[in-house]
């Protein structure tokens, strides 16, 4: 791993960390926000790791392994748990939409004065939102 892909690796992974402090509490406009800026590094983090496939080899010794351990552990146990709060946000809004949904009730059919159908509209809804 170059010093490049190390680095890009490190803002990467402060980027998943910033999403999933953000998903953890469920601030999803916040992990939506972040977007950008995660495909960004993604982007980065492929260069870099392109040129370092180009390079060849590249062989560090000592600290600079162990940083680069450090910053592949990192980017593996964030990205584990991205997915894990992806996928719990996910399953909370197919909540949300879902206790939308069945708020709503149907409308009725009914026979008017010259014997077609006549749809009533759909009645009043009220929406509460607390956090």
């Amino acid at each position: 791993m170059t010093p490049e892909l190390i680095d890009a690796a490190g803002r990467l992974a402060d980027t998943i960390a910033r999403e999933n402090a953000a998903l953890d509490a469920l601030d999803l406009p916040l992990a939506a926000g972040l977007l950008a800026e995660k495909h960004a590094a993604m982007v980065a983090f492929g260069a870099a790791d392109r040129l370092a496939q180009q390079t060849g080899p590249y062989m560090m010794a000592g600290r600079q392994r162990e940083e680069v351990l450090k910053q592949a552990e990192r980017l593996r146990t964030l990205a584990e748990e991205n997915k894990r709060l992806l996928e719990r946000a996910i399953a909370v809004q197919g909540r949300v939409i879902g206790t939308l949904v069945s708020g709503v009730k149907p409308a009725v059919q009914r026979y008017g004065a010259q014997g077609s159908l006549h749809r009533a509209g759909v009645g009043a809804i009220a929406l509460s939102s607390s956090a």
